[in-house]
């Protein structure tokens, strides 16, 4: 395990080289204020006017040019190709939460990359144009509007229980090559109950407000 490099009591905002707007850097700065840039996501924070608190990665895809606009002290190159960029960046944070924006939407490899950190860590939301991914607690609840779509994904097998869902989950052998629980839809407040770590949970991004809540109030994964 990695030292922690980034501690916050408050969420930390991580950026990745792959697809990320304005908006998602402004949703994500209501939470926190410390941002850290996995490798090429420096370019990102910069051309938004944010110096990275801290570059984490193998620097291969980060200029020279960049690097000279980022102070030195900042910088922490780890030299091994065994993991992604964003695994290095998770394993050097120490927060109550990560908000992740750059690691969806460009290349399918990285965006699948991401999700089996995300499962194997934990601590941190996804944000994608359209959805946010988090790994589900072993217990969560939230209200969402009624109607919202409401995927499940499996990374591994998983079994769970459900409030609040269309088509309940109960009963159902969750895994990435048999059945999985994408397009639900919400009917009321939502609660979820899960036998392991495994279990992806995909809602609409206009729901980050009440997860960051949720997530900051529930307890992870031992």
């Amino acid at each position: 395990m990695t030292s922690a490099l980034m501690k916050s009591d408050k969420p930390i905002i991580l950026l990745g080289a792959g697809h990320a707007t304005v908006d998602m850097l402004g949703d994500v700065l209501r939470f926190g204020n410390l941002i850290v840039a996995a490798d090429g996501g420096a370019r990102f924070a910069l051309d938004n006017g944010h110096i990275p608190d801290a570059v984490i990665g193998d620097m291969d895809s980060i200029s020279d040019e960049i690097r000279a606009k980022i102070p030195q002290s900042h910088v922490h190159r780890f030299h091994d190709q065994d993991s992604t960029d964003f695994d290095k960046a998770l394993r050097s944070i120490d927060a109550p939460l990560v908000l992740a924006a750059g690691f969806l939407g460009a290349r399918t490899d990285h965006t699948l990359a991401a999700f089996n950190v995300l499962v194997r860590r934990g601590g941190c939301v996804l944000l994608g144009e359209e959805d946010i991914i988090f790994r589900c607690p072993p217990n969560i609840a939230f209200d969402l509007p009624k109607g919202s779509i409401f995927s499940l994904f499996p990374m591994g097998s998983v079994k769970g229980q459900s409030e609040g869902l269309k088509w309940p989950i109960q009963g159902i052998d969750f895994s990435p090559n048999g059945k999985t629980g994408t397009s639900n839809q919400v009917i009321g407040p939502v609660s979820l109950k899960m036998t392991s770590r495994d279990m992806l949970v995909i809602v609409p991004r206009a729901a980050l407000s009440t997860v960051v809540t949720q997530l900051l109030a529930t307890p992870e994964w031992d």
